[in-house]
């Protein structure tokens, strides 16, 4: 590739003019002196280095700086840090080199981006977990570093088409798996939805390239249901002398994508693809009264839909999102929501964190970043465990829907919704929580497990002599919680942990048996137990014996042999199979390999699904459909254990498929259901069950097909059979 350095160098120079004229902050001359010297030692550090796509390094770092200067909002010292995030681990500079010129915050910034690009690999733990655990951890020291972290990903994101396809897959499953959650979570909101677009168009190309078509074909006609929507309300919005504006949203591509999925609908079946927002200006004061003005204003000319109010001004989000959000029924007779925000809401909805400092005023009550990163931070601090189990739990976090409690003081507290009277009390404080003798809510006593709503007032009663026991962990959702749960409950185990491990040293060696790593792991399989700690504490309170221990040792020598001897015998059993059938082939990696392989219980995959092989400890390589509900996990998780996987033939073999059908029962429906099946030759109908109740009828069929094209065609033929409404494959 031949580059003109005179255009190249010109180019980067517009650069950096543009992201000094982008800048959200303000910034003086000081700043503009600290930011240019970041740049003059990017530049000089990345000199000759050039990224896949042949562009000169540089451009990469300046790209995340814009994103953290505009999209994001962050100050110079953000900045910098952000031009700077790949010289220490890329470059001749070190890290005392960027504390000499730029400080100690610049510095300790890039020190944790450095650290969690540094990380040591282990073959007995998920990489990525740990990846992804180490990196929250950076928390601890500055947000900023993981708010970075995001806009470096973000822009990997949108210059990914250089990538090989498998490297495509496993960045974007790590970005969907945990990268667009914690942009949501710390109020993101636009840079959350273009890392969840961007994971869909290479995790599924075929259906982001499907919505986003629909999407561009519809922006007329939204623009128009604005208009007529914008003309019912205008003039009384004026007659109050406000100053608004009135735009819309376009529902995300991949939001559209999983209302498709979860409920099993067609895109033309989604009648919510966009939302209108009612942006206005006034003082901070008047904010919730002008904002509850308009709701009423909107609700005179459309009906509201009570079961679709969210106040988030008088409760916000614990991410310092504010807004009213309303559903109505809008011209045309169609659903719409509503958004109505001030325009400090607004800014702070597009820039979060940023902005959420930028109003943050003297003593006002704050529910938002600052607390959450505390509780995070504790939830770090805390957790020991598996690295994977660490980053489900936290997940499932991020996304959570909220509700809003009160202390027996009046004190409002935000929690996950489906949260628990237990969760509360962890959420007050980790001691509250570890001695919780019992709770009232709303003045009356009831279980820990209780699951709390809105508006409760709740009061933890606690003992010294309780301590958290593993039933606890049943009665908990969120990742604070669980996590103090199992360090307490570790740090009980931890002495006689340690003298069951020499205790089991010492009776393994009579069996002739060394205590090693790999001794450990077996043992740990054998007995089917979930940890090291796990074996060696229940070898020292005797529930591992030593009958048990015998029957370990007998089977211990031959284990390994037996194990060969199965795969041999699979293998050729596979191989004479494939070659007295003439079976569909499944191949596997770049090499298009054919190797033994089962399909995975939880997606039941048939020739023509998208499929990926997964490599397990135990039990070969099972096949998983890509939009298997376990996929993102283990792609992100386990990425090293995934194989690319593709049907290459479709032939004579018959796999099974179950199809639930449902509707208004109608007289002739399920012969005219079984006609139509037994009219493909290439479809058999092994089992057939239809119930009616109501008038409502439910069917359940179970196929052989030879694949999908053809389970796809019978599918479409079938939705056209009067009185049939939804067709889900089981």
């Amino acid at each position: 590739m031949i580059v003109d350095s005179k255009i190249e160098n010109k180019e980067i120079a517009n650069q950096y003019k543009e992201l000094l004229r982008i800048s959200y902050q303000s910034l003086t001359p000081d700043d503009k002196k600290m930011i240019r010297l970041a740049f003059d030692t990017a530049v000089e550090g990345h000199n000759g280095q050039r990224r896949k796509s042949g562009e000169a390094y540089v451009f990469h770092p300046i790209s995340v700086a814009k994103i953290v200067a505009q999209q994001i909002g962050l100050d110079a010292t953000s900045i910098a840090a952000a031009l700077l995030h790949d010289v220490v681990e890329d470059t001749i500079f070190t890290l005392q080199d960027i504390e000499r010129l730029l400080g100690e915050s610049v510095a300790k910034i890039v020190h944790g981006l450095t650290k969690i690009s540094n990380l040591k690999k282990d073959k007995n733990i998920s990489l990525q977990a740990e990846n992804f655990r180490k990196m929250l951890l950076t928390l601890n020291d500055d947000v900023r570093v993981i708010i970075i972290k995001i806009a470096d990903r973000l822009h990997n994101m949108q210059t990914m088409d250089a990538m090989p396809e498998y490297k495509q897959v496993k960045i974007a499953s790590e970005t969907l798996y945990i990268y667009a959650p914690l942009a949501h979570r710390i109020g993101l909101y636009n840079i959350k939805t273009e890392l969840e677009d961007l994971s869909l168009k290479y995790t599924e190309p075929n259906r982001y390239t499907s919505i986003k078509k629909h999407i561009d074909e519809s922006v007329n006609s939204q623009k128009n249901y604005i208009n007529s929507f914008s003309k019912f309300v205008s003039l009384e919005l004026k007659k109050e002398r406000l100053k608004y504006l009135i735009k819309g949203r376009s529902k995300s591509i991949y939001s559209i994508h999983k209302k498709m999925q979860t409920q099993n609908i067609s895109i033309d079946k989604i009648y919510d693809k966009f939302a209108i927002r009612i942006i206005y200006d006034c003082q901070r004061s008047k904010e919730k009264f002008i904002a509850w003005k308009i709701y009423s204003i909107i609700t005179d000319h459309f009906t509201p839909n009570p079961t679709r109010l969210r106040d988030w001004i008088s409760g916000p989000k614990s991410n310092g999102y504010e807004a009213l959000h309303i559903t109505v029924m809008g011209p045309l007779n169609k659903w719409v929501e509503v958004q109505i925000r001030s325009s400090r809401m607004h800014e702070i909805a597009e820039k979060g964190y940023a902005a959420h400092f930028k109003y943050k005023q003297g003593e006002q009550k704050d529910i938002g970043i600052d607390s959450w990163l505390n509780r995070l931070q504790e939830v770090l601090e805390n957790n020991t465990g598996n690295a994977v189990e660490f980053v489900e739990d936290f997940k499932l976090n991020l996304y959570a829907k909220e509700i809003f409690v009160f202390t027996p003081k009046g004190e409002l507290k935000s929690l996950p919704q489906g949260a628990t009277a237990l969760d509360f009390a962890f959420s007050i404080h980790s001691e509250i929580g570890k001695k919780t003798r019992g709770i009232r809510v709303n003045d009356r006593l009831v279980p820990l497990s209780k699951v709390l709503k809105s508006g409760d007032q709740i009061d933890v009663i606690t003992s010294e002599k309780i301590t958290p026991s593993n039933s606890w962990l049943d009665f908990v959702i969120t990742s604070r919680a669980r996590s103090i749960i199992k360090s307490s409950i570790n740090d009980g185990k931890k002495q006689f942990t340690e003298e069951g491990k020499e205790l089991l040293k010492r009776k393994l060696k009579q069996l002739k048996i060394n205590l090693n790593k790999k001794t450990i792991h077996q043992m740990i399989l054998f007995f089917k137990f979930k940890s090291s700690q796990d074996l060696f504490y229940n070898t020292k309170i005797g529930t591992l014996d030593n009958k048990q221990l015998k029957k370990f040792a007998s089977n211990y020598h031959n284990s390994l042999i037996n194990f060969f001897k199965k795969r041999i015998r699979s293998e050729k059993s596979f191989q004479e199979n494939l070659s007295i059938e003439k079976y569909d082939n499944l191949v596997f990696g770049k090499e298009k390999e054919v190797l033994a392989y089962s399909f995975a219980n939880c997606c039941n995959s048939i020739p023509g699904d998208s499929v990926f092989g997964f490599v397990t400890i135990n039990e070969g390589i099972k096949v998983h459909q890509k939009e298997c509900p376990n996929a993102l996990t283990l792609q992100s998780n386990y990425a090293y254990r995934i194989l690319p996987a593709k049907w290459v033939d479709s032939t004579s073999e018959e796999y099974s498929a179950i199809l639930k059908l449902t509707g208004i029962d109608q007289r002739g429906l399920v012969n005219e259901v079984t006609r139509m099946i037994s009219n493909n030759s290439k479809i058999n109908i092994n089992k057939i069950n239809f119930a009616t109740e109501d008038q409502f009828f439910t069917g359940i069929i179970q196929l052989s097909v030879q694949n999908k094209n053809i389970l796809n065609k019978l599918v479409q033929k079938l939705a056209s059979v009067n009185g049939i409404d939804k067709i889900v494959r089981e």
